[in-house]
């Protein structure tokens, strides 16, 4: 039912789009229509394709050593507490400085390749994820952990089988966040430097003033993120199902899912 509702609401902001464009007639090169951006993809769709490949493969790694990183770090702070007063700080600092100047120290650092927009992805992808388990760890419910400890429970025992399971609600909402701003992190990288990728297209497209495709590349990254946002979700529900229930914001869980 929520996928019909954002097909719709698609649906009626392209013909928004296309009303706008017949109504004012702006020049293709300010504004292309609907149809202008689809032809742009039709001209071209394997140099598109292509360097969505590209961009695909920086944020999945990205995702991937971001989410583990930021679930190491949150079991480590949860594990040892004392380990916070040292990490977090570091973490803030890093997280004050907007994408914008850290993107060329890393393409600096690591080059025009793969490594610096893997990279970029990883420190926008680990704030969210820790920030969000490291809560979760943090909120247990007192009762809970007096019952266990009642029990002979240890430290590590309570982390592992009570604390953690506890708090996989949380982790999966930082996943949730995290999902959308994985792309960010990728065509950041790839505007500062690249020699491929959705980004590297959007600059080389914007300089010849080819809007239809700036336009076709934005919107293959839009498929790329709710595409990711589902898979997301779907593995929840395999790995995690008491995780899993319908998040009012997402387009891809049902009403009478969440209510089972």
């Amino acid at each position: 039912m929520r996928a019909s509702h954002a097909a719709v609401g698609l649906a009626v902001l392209l013909a928004l789009w296309q009303a706008g464009i017949s109504v004012f007639s702006p020049p293709r090169y300010i504004l292309p229509s609907p149809v202008a951006v689809v032809s742009a993809f039709l001209r071209q769709p394997g140099f598109l394709l292509e360097n969505s490949a590209v961009t695909l493969t920086e944020i999945a790694l990205g995702l991937v050593i971001g989410s583990v990183l930021g679930i190491a770090i949150a079991f480590g702070v949860a594990a040892l507490p004392r380990l916070s007063r040292l990490v977090w700080p570091m973490v803030l600092v890093v997280q004050a400085f907007p994408v914008f100047v850290l993107a060329p120290i890393l393409v600096l650092w690591l080059g025009f390749g793969l490594a610096s927009k893997v990279a970029m992805t990883t420190i926008i992808i680990f704030f969210p994820v820790a920030s969000a388990f490291a809560d979760g760890l943090r909120r247990t419910d007192r009762e809970i952990l007096d019952a266990v400890s009642l029990e002979g429970a240890t430290h590590w025992q309570t982390l592992v089988r009570v604390r953690v399971p506890l708090a996989i609600p949380h982790l999966v909402s930082g996943l949730r966040v995290a999902a959308p701003l994985a792309p960010l992190g990728a065509v950041v990288g790839e505007w500062v430097g690249a020699s491929g990728g959705l980004g590297f297209v959007m600059v080389q497209a914007n300089a010849r003033m080819q809007t239809d495709v700036v336009f076709a590349a934005m919107t293959v990254l839009a498929i790329l993120t709710l595409i990711l946002r589902l898979l997301i979700d779907r593995l929840t529900a395999s790995l995690a199902p008491w995780a899993s229930e319908a998040d009012p914001a997402s387009p891809f869980t049902s009403r009478s899912k969440s209510r089972s």
